[in-house]
């Protein structure tokens, strides 16, 4: 006679182990075609960048553990994603002694402050992005051309530069595709923004290496896919609408969907699972409120970008739509 046992017992009931360190490890096999695009569009530059920022990230949180008297939590991998993700938010060019302070700021302020990982209120990576743009505006505005001929032999003249020195342009910068719009009106054809061949941040150029690193969490259930489908829905709607309105004055809706940093923030920054909301409602509100605050940024604002604004103030508001958007508890009437 088979004997079968029937274990009762309260929840979780979890089928299958994932850790912390799982996720953030997957989170930046995700991220890696899309940083080494940047590597080989920009060259050594672009590679010096990312490998400072996430030093500087880890150096930083391993510190501050052994600091506090904690065990180092480097092994999570979150240091590695907060030190790669502000890499890809900044110029190629942009200074590695700025880049180094942007990631011990990134753990410091954005991280270890609120209490380490879970407990940080806002996206680490673009809390140390919005101190560089603060300090820095004229090297974080600063573009290196993409697909240079001695991209790997050479490096931007401002790469090196010394500590509190300003530093040197290089004789070929230019603008990227939203500043080219929003100030001479000049549009990037979409196969152009779409795979990255363009000036701008290191890792935020190829939309299409972006998206298919947020297909994989997302098949491995690793990513919440209602927040960045509300970003750029949003975004899509918004400025379908301004475009019907003025296509002179407004750029289209795939324009804005595949220029700038939205793709990369979408996917990888608004998506924080400590920073977002938790209810799928919320997740949807949330990501609606950022994608307007996008638009709204990019058309009116002074600034052609507004990616890291949009996703620091959705942040803010996390709790609140939370506590605003509750699910009702089942077998209760309502309010």
């Amino acid at each position: 006679m088979l004997n079968k046992t029937l274990n009762i017992s309260t929840s979780p009931h979890a089928v299958q182990g994932v850790s912390t360190a799982d996720i953030m490890r997957n989170v930046v096999w995700a991220l890696l075609p899309a940083a080494f695009f940047g590597v080989y569009a920009f060259g050594l530059s672009a590679l010096f960048l990312l490998i400072t920022t996430t030093v500087s990230a880890v150096l930083t949180e391993h510190f501050l553990c052994r600091f506090s008297n904690k065990e180092s939590t480097v092994s999570d991998w979150s240091a590695v994603i907060t030190g790669l993700l502000l890499g890809m938010t900044l110029p190629p060019n942009f200074p590695l002694w700025m880049a180094f302070l942007g990631g011990v700021i990134s753990i410091t302020l954005g991280k270890f402050i609120f209490g380490g990982l879970g407990c940080n209120v806002f996206n680490p990576a673009l809390v140390g992005r919005a101190f560089l743009q603060a300090a820095f505006p004229v090297a974080i505005t600063t573009w290196y051309p993409a697909f240079l001929p001695d991209r790997f032999s050479t490096y931007s003249v401002a790469t090196f530069t010394l500590p509190f020195m300003e530093p040197a342009l290089d004789g070929f910068t230019g603008a990227t595709p939203l500043a080219a719009f929003k100030f001479s009106h000049q549009a990037t054809a979409i196969p152009e923004l779409a795979l990255g061949l363009i000036s701008g941040s290191t890792g935020e150029t190829c939309a299409v290496l972006i998206i298919l690193g947020g297909l994989y969490l997302i098949a491995r259930n690793m990513m919440n896919w209602r927040i960045p489908a509300s970003i750029l829905l949003t975004v899509f709607a918004f400025c379908g609408l301004l475009n019907l309105i003025n296509s002179e004055l407004y750029p289209t809706p795939l324009f804005m969907l595949f220029s700038g940093g939205l793709m990369l923030g979408a996917v990888f920054m608004a998506t924080d699972l400590v920073a977002s909301p938790v209810t799928p409602l919320g997740n949807w509100v949330y990501g609606a409120i950022i994608g307007l605050l996008v638009v709204v940024i990019r058309i009116w604002g002074g600034l052609p970008e507004g990616v890291m604004y949009a996703v620091l103030l959705g942040n803010a508001i996390s709790p609140h739509i939370d506590n605003l958007i509750k699910p009702r508890v089942y077998g209760t009437g309502k309010r």
